[in-house]
């Protein structure tokens, strides 16, 4: 008995020494952000030590009876608590910075998965939001292909295979618009007014907030959402980031890439230079042709480059934030053609892109606290991208070369203030604004051979375009609190100027029919054929026109807060004139405008069901405008058809619903169910026009369209592991006029079809897996797009489809110590080839012998090729 009574008293005395358990959180203190990484040890036991997982848990065993926890993190104070045993503990940390105003703060949330979390949580819009953090995590290094990860996100492609436009919800470009921090930027582009996203690094970025839902103090020609860039911030403590990387697309492991000297290239067209609008007669003396010499060799590896400094001075008033990005990477794609409707009547052509694309994003922004209630800010933006493309066909019977130097910039200024009176009721914001968009596209140049040697005809096209947009605008807001009352006026005012310029040149052979150029005969390279331009050149298209457009808009709005409820009622108010002059007219007017003036009422209720859970209704009306080369009254004989502005064009309103239960089991989780629906009055789409003997493909108002759908958001993680995924499924209808044949003539039908560029299924999944213990981030991505229209043909049922692709994306992050890491990222590891274009439709029926996928007939097969990048990061 007694040894038994000893075993016992043993083995009580044992038990403590076997360790418990405290479980607990690591967040921050003001934001609520769970501190991934974060170091959590007993004093008493310094060996029981452990770190937050993914979500900000934490575990730790200790054999002391009254354990006193240490937890630190870089760049906040140490906290000691002290915690019974069987406590579950939230441990919130603060920054080790001096503490700062309310709106300096506020304004570092975004680049957190957390905060990005809290802005769609708190926002009264539909929005959703991608982090600093989740973009540098990313296998992504542009903002053209990061957001497609973005719930109900898809992009129209570049050359290269990179995205470059977003559609939202299945809305195709012209129904977005992107906004750099809350500003309308302008376009690059020479008819229309989408911006290219590609354009954009995503290390200059804080945050993408993609908004699906318009209000009234959002401007309005959004039905199908904006795009928000928002721009690093000055930090609340010094900050310095660096990165270098480099990498290889594998394509050229197996062809080489083709170059040529862009520097030898004439920037202006010779009536330019002359100063004459067509009554010059141009002869091969105002030409060169030294950049049509060609080089095929290895390319350099990318190399990306990156620099952010940042901090505050003058006891924290004055925040200073710079940043520089660099790209220099070479892509390219494989492309066979087996079929086009028009004609293919040579055996498959197979087309080779080598293309040089170098970004340069300057930024910076200084913002001063002149007093708690008074701040300023001053940004800066600069985005320059140059490309140089190389395209080789070639078919069983002729060939082409083109030789491409393509520049675009933008930049933005914007001055912004930010003021309280009335012990804080009273709100005042304004901004300032000049935005700049630039296009160069010299001596475009495309070489035409004959089997072996040079054409005799047509041997050679070369083009000198470019265009500019230009912003002159200022934004005005005004609130005041009342109780649980929130009113709020505002206004804006757009000035926008925008030119176009267009020459192009046709080359014969300079030898004639009798005695043609022969490859390794006559020539070697193309910089040594001898080709004779015709006299006149087209110097007169309708592609050189001058633009403008004036938007004046005010807004109202009321917000009641009233215990779990949140109700926004708003209106509306958008003028816009807008106008053209033709430069050259053929017997046209050759100027016209348009004026109209929109109201857009707007309606939002949140319920919080619980304190983590929103329940979201949001109605707007939304507009959009004709592009600006729509309404020019233009006509271009093309190859198929005759093609022609519409000056009678009117823009399209519509009206949105979105409905969108949220869950936020933590601060940096999320599981979202939303429907929504819009109703497009006098939607544009290509069709068809008689007019006497002839036939106009035009932009047109086409009756009324509707898009409906759903979408889920799920966010979850597990410790060291997590799951992020989204689906979007979208169901669109529009009637539009096709031509048929009928016997030996043609008629006019109407046919219903999607949207153009709405895909039916969107869905993203990536798996997470962070181990803080050992400095590992990793994470590996699938993509998936279903078919959806891709050109929309003026014959019945001869659209033209993109099929349904997978992609996948891989990456890892390694952390050291000092705030140094290495990454990995691999983009397309698949490598699977994608279907650009196809056919289907009994027209295709009678084809035999040719590639097909599903039945369809396919037009071209595109590969990409893996790109893997590799790098090294340093962050103080």
């Amino acid at each position: 008995m007694k040894r038994l009574l000893l075993f016992v008293v043993n083995i009580l005395i044992l038990i403590p020494a076997l360790g418990q358990e405290i479980t607990g959180v690591v967040v921050d203190a003001v934001t609520g952000e769970s501190l991934i990484g974060a170091v959590i040890y007993v004093e008493q036991e310094p060996k029981a030590c452990t770190t937050a997982g993914l979500d900000g848990s934490f575990k730790i065993k200790t054999t002391v009876k009254t354990p006193t926890l240490i937890c630190s993190y870089l760049g906040y104070d140490t906290q000691v608590v002290k915690s019974p045993l069987s406590a579950s503990l939230t441990v919130k940390m603060k920054e080790s910075a001096s503490e700062l105003s309310e709106v300096v703060v506020t304004a570092k949330v975004g680049d957190t998965e957390t905060g990005a979390r809290m802005i769609e949580r708190q926002s009264m819009n539909v929005v959703n939001v991608m982090s600093a953090r989740a973009m540098e995590l990313s296998p992504d290094v542009t903002v053209g292909n990061i957001i497609q990860k973005m719930s109900g996100v898809t992009t129209e492609r570049n050359s290269s295979g990179e995205g470059q436009y977003a559609i939202l919800r299945g809305m195709e470009k012209r129904y977005n618009y992107t906004l750099v921090n809350g500003v309308k930027i302008p376009s690059p582009d020479n008819k229309n007014r989408f911006v290219p996203l590609d354009m954009f690094p995503s290390e200059i970025l804080d945050r993408i907030e993609v908004y699906k839902s318009m209000s009234a103090n959002i401007e309005g020609d959004g039905i199908g959402g904006a795009v928000n860039l928002v721009m690093k911030d000055a930090p609340v403590r010094r900050l310095l980031d660096a990165n270098v990387t480099t990498g290889y697309n594998a394509q050229f492991f197996n062809r080489g890439f083709l170059t040529f000297d862009h520097d030898a290239i004439r920037r202006r067209s010779p009536n330019e230079i002359k100063g004459t609008t067509g009554d010059y007669g141009v002869t091969a003396s105002d030409f060169t042709n030294d950049n049509l010499r060609v080089e095929a060799s290895r390319p350099c590896p990318d190399i990306l480059a990156g620099v952010s400094y940042g901090d505050r001075y003058l006891k924290e008033r004055l925040g200073v934030i710079a940043s520089v990005s660099y790209q220099n990477i070479h892509r390219g794609k494989s492309s066979d053609w087996y079929y086009r409707s028009s004609y293919m009547t040579n055996g498959i052509e197979r087309r080779d892109f080598s293309e040089n694309r170098q970004r340069l994003a300057i930024h910076s922004k200084v913002d001063f606290v002149v007093s708690p209630q008074h701040r300023l800010d001053w940004y800066n933006g600069w985005l320059d991208m140059t490309n140089m493309q190389t395209r080789c066909a070639e078919d069983d019977k002729e060939a082409s070369l083109r030789m491409r130097w393509n520049r675009q910039g933008i930049f933005n200024s914007t001055l912004h203030g930010e003021h309280l009176f009335l012990d804080n009721a009273l709100r005042l914001g304004w901004k300032g604004v000049f935005s700049y968009a630039t296009n160069r596209t010299p001596d475009n140049a495309t070489i035409y051979m004959q089997g072996n040697h040079l054409a005799t005809s047509k041997a050679a096209v070369r083009r000198w375009e470019h265009n500019s947009d230009r912003d002159w605008a200022g934004y005005v807001d005004l609130g005041y609190t009342l109780g649980n009352w929130e009113f709020s006026l505002g206004g804006m005012y757009r000035d926008k100027g925008r030119d176009s310029f267009f020459n192009e040149y046709t080359f014969d052979s300079a030898t004639g029919v009798g005695q043609v150029q022969v490859y390794g005969v006559d020539w070697s390279n193309f910089d040594e054929i001898r080709i004779t331009p015709r006299e006149y050149g087209n110097v007169g298209d309708p592609l050189n026109y001058d633009a403008d457009e004036n938007v004046a808009a005010g807004y109202a709005m009321a917000k009641l807060s009233q215990n779990e409820w949140e109700v926004i009622v708003g209106v509306r108010v958008e003028n816009t004139n807008q106008g053209y002059a033709m430069k050259f007219p053929r017997n046209v007017d050759p100027t016209g405008r348009q004026k109209y003036t929109d109201c857009l009422p707007s309606l939002s209720l949140k319920r919080m069901l619980t304190d983590r859970m929103n329940l979201r209704f949001n109605y707007a009306r939304a507009i959009n405008r004709p592009s600006f080369f729509e309404i020019v009254p233009y006509s271009i004989i093309n190859e198929e058809y005759k093609e022609k502005g519409n000056p009678a064009l009117k823009h399209t309103v519509a009206d949105n619903v979105d409905i969108r239960w949220e869950f936020f089991p933590k601060n940096s989780e999320q599981f979202m169910v939303g429907l929504f629906y819009k109703h497009l009055k006098n939607p544009i789409e290509y069709g068809l026009i008689n007019e006497g003997q002839d036939t106009y493909y035009t932009p047109m108002n086409m009756g009324d369209a509707n898009n409906m759908g759903v979408e889920m958001d799920v966010l979850k993680y597990f410790k060291k592991f997590g799951i992020k995924a989204n689906y979007t499924f979208t169901h669109s209808r529009i009637t539009t006029d096709k031509r048929t044949m009928d016997g030996n003539d043609i008629k006019t039908v109407r046919q219903t079809r999607p949207l153009y560029g709405q895909a039916a299924h969107v869905a993203n999944l990536s798996l997470l897996f962070k181990d803080a213990d050992h400095g590992w981030d990793a994470q590996i991505t699938g993509s998936y797009i279903s078919s959806r229209l891709a050109n929309v043909s003026n014959w019945y049922d001869n659209d033209i489809w993109e099929n349904d692709y997978f992609r996948t994306e891989l990456s890892a992050d390694k952390s050291f110590d000092h705030g140094l890491s290495v990454f990995l990222k691999v983009a397309n590891l698949l490598d699977l080839p994608m279907i650009r274009y196809y056919h289907k439709g009994p027209h295709t029926d009678s084809l035999t012998d040719i590639e097909r996928t599903d039945g369809n007939v396919v037009e071209r097969k595109e590969h990409y090729g893996q790109t893997v990048l590799l790098g090294v990061r340093f962050q103080m």
